[in-house]
């Protein structure tokens, strides 16, 4: 076999070494990162895992932590367009070229060993070793959907913290959110402190970190925030921050993301000091696409990556606080192992105009799969307009195409459907009125 010379080959590659895309243990990923000698050293390391918030956690963490002058990496996942989205250095994505060597490092290591490693697997210590070798003086994790044996578990992080957990991927983490908490909680170290955001954990997250000996902060005992509409504060073990501007991240459970990101530097205060300066700056300036994003325009473009109950209740819930719309058009696509009934209850009263997407994968639902289950979302007696659409793209034109200047528009869904629409850049609709 020839050996890959660009960044799509060696994703090609790692997409056909094993049998399995999804195979939950870190044997393998240990055995490559032990060889490889992968390790951050002194650099402070916060892990993120949890069903929903990850993503805008760790873009808080990355922030504030460039706000107070620190060289920051950050792993986070996945992408929406590029892969290089995943690996980003003091803020900025990564270029290909700067992580082929890191891909051809373990793909050594892993042939040296006789081992076959998962896409996942790969591309997680190919981007862990680019990050190790950055001289890095913070370093943010992103777990994926598990924990206890996702590959970034493989690091051992000075500071762990557990979002908001929901039902999602019970196939592989269980049926009910305390076996899922549990999967979650293997990110704790003893002694270290671990995190949690989420205002009513499972029991089962406290229970390992006892059994563990881990330094538990819970949200409402060891840390919390309170707001009005201008501002809001956070208050810890040992500090306060007042006058807080909200976070630049829209949506009704930023705060509690943001009181995990502010309860995680205060962990760490002695390691990685922090300014208040560091951390209005760091909230005023945070992005992250995707996560309840409204583009300004005619008609209004929000995106959103909601894609299970949980996230999609939280999406309902920004929706309906945006103020009047006439009609509100929806380009929606998921994977067919969500619980597409349950998430689709908290949007349908809200959505007056559907288009239903098909995705580039075998596990996505088809377009008309969606079409049907949105029909038998809706109350008894109301009908909505459903239409069926080869990729997101072609349901964003004809969504546009189809509204006023004065309504909105929502993809939201799988991160390909957001990704979708986003592959040509940012969209900047123009209403059939406008001209």
């Amino acid at each position: 076999m020839h050996t890959p010379t660009t960044l799509d080959d060696w994703l090609a590659h790692c997409e056909r070494l094993h049998p399995k895309t999804i195979d939950m243990t870190l044997d393998r990923v240990i055995a490559v990162r032990d060889h490889l000698g992968l390790s951050f050293g002194d650099t402070p390391v916060v892990s993120v895992a949890g069903t929903n918030g990850k993503g805008s956690t760790c873009a808080m963490l990355e922030s504030i932590a460039l706000q107070a002058g620190y060289r920051v990496g950050l792993y986070i996942k996945p992408h929406l367009v590029h892969f290089e989205e995943r690996c980003r250095i003091n803020g900025a994505m990564c270029d290909a070229a700067t992580l082929l060597p890191h891909f051809e490092a373990v793909e050594a290591a892993r042939l040296a060993l006789g081992l076959t490693l998962t896409y996942f697997e790969f591309t997680t210590l190919a981007i862990m070793r680019a990050l190790a070798e950055s001289k890095l003086d913070f370093v943010i994790l992103e777990v994926g959907m598990g924990g206890r044996l996702d590959a970034v578990n493989a690091i051992d992080a000075d500071c762990a913290v557990i979002t908001s957990i929901a039902l999602d991927h019970t196939e592989f983490l269980g049926p009910d959110r305390e076996s899922i908490g549990r999967e979650k909680a293997g990110i704790a170290r003893a002694g270290k402190p671990v995190v949690v955001s989420d205002p009513q954990p499972p029991a089962s997250i406290a229970a390992h970190a006892q059994a563990l000996g881990a330094d538990l902060w819970l949200i409402g005992r060891d840390f919390n925030f309170q707001g009005d509409q201008q501002q809001w504060s956070w208050s810890g073990r040992g500090r306060r921050w007042n006058a807080l501007a909200y976070p630049a991240l829209r949506g009704a459970n930023q705060l509690l993301n943001a009181s995990g990101a502010l309860a995680a530097f205060e962990a760490l205060r002695e390691r990685l000091p922090i300014t208040a300066q560091a951390v209005r700056q760091g909230f005023a300036l945070v992005e992250l696409a995707g996560r309840f994003q409204i583009i300004p325009g005619q008609p209004t473009l929000v995106l959103d990556v909601a894609h299970n109950p949980q996230s999609v209740a939280a999406l309902a819930l920004n929706l309906d606080q945006m103020g009047f719309f006439p009609t509100t058009h929806a380009v929606f696509g998921a994977m067919r192992d969500k619980d597409i009934p349950s998430l689709l209850k908290h949007v349908a009263p809200i959505v007056d105009r559907w288009y239903l997407t098909d995705l580039p994968l075998p596990r996505a639902a088809t377009a008309q799969e969606l079409a049907d289950a949105v029909r038998a979302a809706q109350p008894a007696g109301r009908n909505v307009m459903v239409s069926t659409h080869a990729n997101p793209s072609d349901a964003l034109r004809q969504a546009a195409a189809a509204s006023d200047p004065t309504d909105r528009i929502v993809v939201f869904g799988s991160f390909y459907t957001v990704g979708g629409v986003l592959k040509e850049g940012l969209p900047r609709l123009t209403a059939r009125h406008m001209g």
